[in-house]
């Protein structure tokens, strides 16, 4: 089902529908602010295991995690280094993803984090409506391996077809540029992908974060 979340109604019922299929162990495909994103509960394993074979992904590189919410990010790790507050405090929601150190208690299977994972608060308002009602979610492209980035739902139903439940429409994805990654894990935070956010906006927070060439 294709839900124009343009339209209040469509929109009320499509965002209801994607959080009852993803709390059932189904995917979605809804908007983000880079691309649109294919998501599963990130704590049903047959979920996340689906949500690879939707986009022919052989090899399974574990999904990064969005949340709805800058708390949740606490609930996720195991302590959160200062300049990892100090960055989603002034970033999130928005195209910054950062990889942190997970907890280990957390009852999840993402594949294989080596005890790390990628996790972002995506800046549009119906990813974040969908995120605060399921909780954390696997998201990655909704797309098939090897084939664009789509900019629409559509585009994303003419790849994956009837591997996804439910598609959430909210028109042209505004900015492609993919998020910046900094990995917070280390003993200095670290940029490990350049994207929308440039480097002297992030040193205006944390000024001794490296370059990945650093």
């Amino acid at each position: 089902m294709l839900y124009d979340c343009r339209t209040t109604a469509d929109r009320d019922r499509g965002i209801a529908a994607a959080v009852e299929a993803v709390k059932s162990g189904e995917l979605a495909v809804f908007p983000t602010d880079t691309v649109y994103g294919i998501g599963a509960d990130a704590f049903t394993p047959h979920a996340i295991t689906a949500l690879h074979t939707a986009r022919n992904a052989t090899r399974q590189v574990p999904p990064p995690v969005l949340v709805g919410s800058r708390h949740t990010l606490d609930g996720l790790v195991y302590s959160l280094p200062k300049a990892a507050r100090e960055l989603a405090d002034a970033f999130w929601p928005g195209a910054l993803t950062l990889l942190v150190e997970h907890s280990p208690s957390l009852q999840w299977d993402l594949g294989e984090t080596g005890g790390q994972v990628a996790v972002r608060m995506p800046l549009h308002p119906v990813a974040l409506e969908v995120l605060r009602e399921v909780g954390p979610m696997a998201v990655t492209t909704a797309n098939k391996v090897g084939q664009p980035a789509p900019k629409t739902a559509e585009e994303a139903r003419d790849q994956l077809e009837y591997a996804v439940r439910i598609y959430l429409e909210a028109g042209p994805a505004a900015d492609p540029a993919p998020s910046t990654v900094i990995d917070v894990t280390g003993d200095a935070p670290r940029v490990l992908r350049a994207g929308a956010i440039p480097l002297e906006k992030l040193r205006d927070v944390v000024p001794d974060l490296l370059a990945p060439e650093e």
